[in-house]
């Protein structure tokens, strides 16, 4: 078998999951639709017997008979929309499954048509980092909290995948001799396993903040409304960041210390990519600190921590981008 072959095709299938990923954001946007239609009927209804004590029965009444039954909270109606949201739903979480599963093809492809882990440029690391990213929501698919912020999880997703198989696409081949090396696989793993847990966790912080001003405002309809509360989708983003911490601390930096003496003859020499990894674990170390010592949560903690996920998005593209040093392997 023509590795090569292997290698390139394996790009195809990443454009496949692409186009799986866009058909379940699709789902997903269709199921939050007609949540946020049943949420306002909802509103509507507890507001009618007010309207009526105001004498505006008659113009109330006025209103499409056959809207009003399909959003009534209680009606058949509110029954057929709930099967109805029910069912995309269902249809977005079994697209994302089967999309993740070829994403995980193009993945093993692309790693045995190079014959090494397949995260040595940013083309590689976005499709592995999403794959991470992707087992992580599947977990979290049938919770509340999942199903709440599926629309935003997937889109990230989405849009990452879809720019490693266009802008930041690298054809396969062979990598500098600095990474040809057995640390290739731990360093740059725990770095691919931390960055799909920071991701995940910082949609979730940036979903709390709106959650939390929402509720601050007494808002009973509208995007912030259809959030889980805020407290649980705090927690939520705590634990992921909690989990994701030590793997970031063991792998970048301190597997990627011992790495660079290996290789470099010194522990760390404030190349870019060794200074921001390092400020993206001081944000991060920040974040558990507040919450752990002065009791940050909610907004105040998830500002801290999508700072600690702009590090992490700038020691990927920013570094890799603009600057040149013995970290850019990016591949373009």
């Amino acid at each position: 078998m023509d590795l090569d072959a292997v290698a390139e095709w394996s790009r195809y299938v990443v454009v496949v999951a692409t186009l799986g990923y866009l058909a379940s954001w699709l789902a997903f946007c269709a199921e939050a639709g007609i949540h946020s239609r049943r949420r306002r009927a909802v509103t509507e209804a507890a507001a009618e017997p007010e309207r009526e004590l105001v004498g505006v029965a008659a113009s109330a009444s006025a209103a499409p008979a056959d809207e009003a039954t399909a959003s009534a909270p209680s009606g058949p109606g509110d029954a057929e929309l709930q099967e109805r949201a029910d069912r995309l739903g269902g249809l977005g979480r079994g697209l994302f499954a089967l999309t993740t599963v070829a994403l995980a093809a193009g993945v093993v492809m692309r790693g045995l048509g190079t014959e090494r882990a397949p995260w040595a440029n940013m083309y590689e690391f976005s499709i592995t980092g999403t794959l991470v990213a992707s087992i992580v929501f599947i977990a979290l698919a049938r919770t509340v909290v999942g199903r709440v912020v599926a629309v935003w999880a997937v889109l990230l997703i989405f849009v990452t995948v879809g720019l490693a198989s266009t802008f930041l696409y690298v054809p396969p081949g062979p990598v500098q001799p600095a990474l040809q090396s057995y640390w290739l696989v731990i360093h740059v793993g725990c770095a691919v396993l931390a960055f799909g847990l920071f991701t995940v966790g910082a949609v979730v912080s940036a979903l709390q903040i709106v959650s939390e001003r929402a509720a601050e405002r007494g808002r009973t309809t509208g995007f912030g409304a259809s959030l889980p509360e805020s407290a649980g989708l705090d927690r939520l983003a705590y634990r992921l960041t909690a989990i994701a911490f030590p793997i970031w601390t063991f792998g970048p930096l301190i597997l990627g210390a011992i790495w660079a003496e290996v290789s470099w003859g010194r522990y760390w020499g404030w190349d870019p990519k060794e200074v921001w990894a390092l400020i993206t674990w001081l944000a991060y170390a920040a974040y558990l600190h507040a919450r752990a010592t002065a009791g940050w949560k909610g907004s105040k903690a998830s500002v801290v921590a999508l700072i600690g996920y702009g590090t992490v998005l700038f020691s990927y593209f920013g570094v890799n981008i603009l600057f040149n040093g013995l970290h850019s392997y990016g591949g373009l």
